[in-house]
């Protein structure tokens, strides 16, 4: 006797195992990909250690340290949003999409496991990132005055909102590699893809700095991706942000989720 139904579940984390596999060994043998994980690790610690040895308490003691000691991923992400656009345009611009697509017909559990892939690989570059990052403001920062007579603690990971901030900058990186991710679906064209989403992350703060009415100006550090998404790497001075830290993670994820909803739709409607 047969049972379909056994038989398909059964089946479905066979081709979910395969279908991760096959976009690990995909993302792993272009060269690029090594070399953008390294830049974003290596742009964000640099930039964060270089942060953490010019700023000079009492100059600005009312710097908040750990959010100082993460200045990097601002430009870290740079690299890691290149990362994820590639990994999708990449197949169109070799026509390896047409393979991609006859191996796995459902484009949807194709896009969920580059998604995944993407996710992995990031988080754990991200981690190594904040980590550094958080290190050389451990050891830089006590050196420019921010010491307990100035009424600073060395950064340290038993203290809950350095936590909070770190693991919030992990997430808002693979967050950032899940916009990309799902620009580039949508856009197919790696060029187009990463203007939009880098213009979207370093343009759109700018105007809104440039509007001079306060409420839209607000509104905008309120809801562009990266103004509301770093809002996690606050620590102090939380009741006047625009937006809180969780909230303001939950906003880019939002824009993640609808850049992947949108390429995603357009992945199923359009031909290879």
């Amino acid at each position: 006797m047969s049972w379909p139904g056994l038989v398909r579940w059964s089946s479905a984390p066979e081709a979910a195992r395969d279908a991760l596999h096959a976009e690990w060994t995909k993302l792993r043998t272009v060269p690029s990909t090594g070399w953008l994980l390294l830049s974003a690790i290596a742009l964000t610690v640099g930039v964060s250690a270089l942060t953490t040895a010019i700023v000079k308490c009492p100059a600005s003691c009312g710097a908040d340290t750990t959010k100082v000691s993460l200045t990097g991923i601002e430009l870290g992400q740079a690299a890691v949003a290149v990362l994820a656009v590639l990994a999708m345009s990449s197949e169109y611009s070799s026509s390896m999409i047409r393979v991609t697509l006859t191996a796995m017909p459902r484009r949807s559990a194709m896009l969920a496991a580059k998604a995944a892939i993407v996710t992995g690989v990031v988080l754990a570059a991200g981690a190594l990132a904040v980590l550094g990052s958080l290190l050389a403001g451990r050891l830089f920062l006590p050196g420019n005055g921010f010491t307990a007579a100035h009424g600073f603690l060395p950064l340290s990971l038993y203290h809950a909102p350095t936590v909070r901030a770190a693991a919030g900058s992990v997430l808002y990186l693979a967050l950032i590699a899940l916009f990309s991710l799902g620009v580039a679906t949508a856009l197919r064209d790696s060029g187009v893809a990463i203007t939009v989403v880098l213009g979207l992350l370093y343009v759109l703060p700018v105007i809104g700095g440039l509007i001079l009415n306060p409420h839209w100006e607000r509104r905008f550090q309120r809801y562009s991706p990266m103004n509301a998404g770093l809002a996690i790497q606050a620590t102090k001075g939380l009741g006047k942000l625009p937006i809180g830290p969780w909230e303001g993670l939950g906003v880019l994820a939002a824009w993640a989720l609808a850049a992947l909803l949108a390429g995603g739709l357009l992945l199923r409607l359009r031909d290879a």
